[in-house]
């Protein structure tokens, strides 16, 4: 029998490098393939090494003159417009076929999905968010996601749901979608209040026919494991159960994360790995096991990002690692010669807890009033009734 999911990572996607001390350093890629090797996750695994994305394929997102701008941007210079050449978005040799490369690696495990071959792929270098059609924005040129869900319903898919876990709105996503109400798109972020890029409140529902299929559920800082989940399990499984998706399509930034240095929930690694394993079921129940997940978000390069992400390409391959398991000698020594004044993690969990109260109806907890707008905002556009904790 065949494995469960197809893991989409070649080395040529660390060329999609912003620089300098850019926070979105393509070294947290290496690191968590390398701890996923260390610990034998990808034993026996052949990683599906992507091809660049044809411009006809990154136009189902962005316009023509984007590309353009996008393509001609390392020859002239840093007044190009379209958000590119600023500090989140500055300008890189090879910027366009890097970017390629990102929506390449998506479009395959898109392919790998709607062929057949398999029902869950991985793109962990995907989850490039933000962008919008005509510009680029929070670290994103183009957006793969976006662009692999709109080969999806070209190819066979009517009905695919989005769930967006990254500390930031997914608010390229849900432009792209907006208007179509074949696309569900939830997005569990931190209050854009209190955060980049300012989009993501509950009123955001859809348009023009599609309304009720934007969803966002905005956090309070210093949301943590518990009471994320009591937000989670009172929004999406209802949402999905209505919607009946085909296809579950997740984007994991682990930004949520209390040590990313440029965010404000409080999630752990523990919470992460148990985001994966909730997604994998409702991938399971709601569409057929169909999942495709993307990276996203995530600045703490070395504590952080390794473990989350080695625990989401286990979890795709039902190769789930225990967070008692300690990190293999072969990778911290790695850390050791490239990072000698890191302060390591000893096991690939930190001991936290993530059980949750079920939301009961009530406003007593920071988080229930996000859960009381996001459920009033779009429950009833569904057939839900929005103060009943059993819908």
């Amino acid at each position: 029998m065949g494995l469960p999911a197809a893991v989409v990572w070649d080395s040529a996607l660390l060329g999609y490098d912003l620089g300098g001390e850019h926070p979105l350093n393509p070294i947290r890629l290496e690191l968590t393939v390398r701890l996923a090797s260390a610990l034998g996750v990808l034993d026996g695994v052949e990683l599906l090494v992507p091809e660049s994305a044809p411009e006809e394929e990154i136009r189902r997102i962005h316009d023509a003159a984007y590309i353009a701008a996008v393509r001609e941007a390392p020859m002239a210079g840093w007044d190009v417009g379209h958000g590119l050449g600023t500090t989140d978005n500055p300008i890189f040799d090879r910027m366009h076929e890097a970017s390629a490369m990102v929506v390449g690696s998506s479009l395959m495990a898109a392919r790998q999905i709607a062929s057949g071959a398999t029902k869950r792929a991985v793109s962990i270098a995907g989850g490039l968010h933000h962008a919008m059609r005509s510009r680029a924005a929070g670290f994103c040129v183009y957006n793969d996601t976006a662009v692999a869900i709109s080969w999806l319903l070209d190819h066979g898919f009517e009905r695919i749901a989005y769930v967006d876990t990254d500390v930031h709105h997914g608010d390229g996503v849900q432009a792209a979608f907006y208007d179509d109400p074949r696309v569900l798109t939830i997005s569990l972020h931190q209050n854009p209040l209190t955060l980049f890029p300012g989009t993501g409140f509950a009123d955001e529902i859809g348009s023009d026919g599609a309304e009720g299929t934007s969803v966002n559920v905005a956090l309070p800082p210093l949301t943590d494991d518990r009471a994320w989940f009591r937000a989670f399990h009172a929004v999406v499984p209802s949402l999905l159960n209505a919607f009946q998706p085909q296809l579950l399509v997740s984007q994991c930034g682990v930004d949520t994360h209390d040590e990313d240095p440029l965010a404000s929930l409080s999630l752990s690694v523990d919470g992460h790995r148990r985001i994966y394993q909730t997604v994998r079921d409702l991938a399971e129940r709601y569409a057929g096991g169909r999942w495709l997940a993307a990276g996203g978000g995530g600045y703490q390069l070395i504590r952080v990002v390794p473990r989350s992400w080695t625990h989401l390409i286990a979890t795709m391959l039902d190769r789930d690692v225990d967070p008692s398991t300690p990190l293999p000698r072969e990778w911290t020594d790695l850390i050791e010669r490239i990072a000698p004044t890191a302060e390591l993690p000893a096991t690939m969990g930190e001991g936290r807890g993530t059980d949750h109260e079920p939301w009961d109806g009530t406003v007593e907890l920071a988080v229930d009033r996000s859960i009381r707008d996001t459920r009033h905002a779009v429950f009833p556009l569904h057939g839900l009734d929005p103060a009943d904790p059993r819908d």
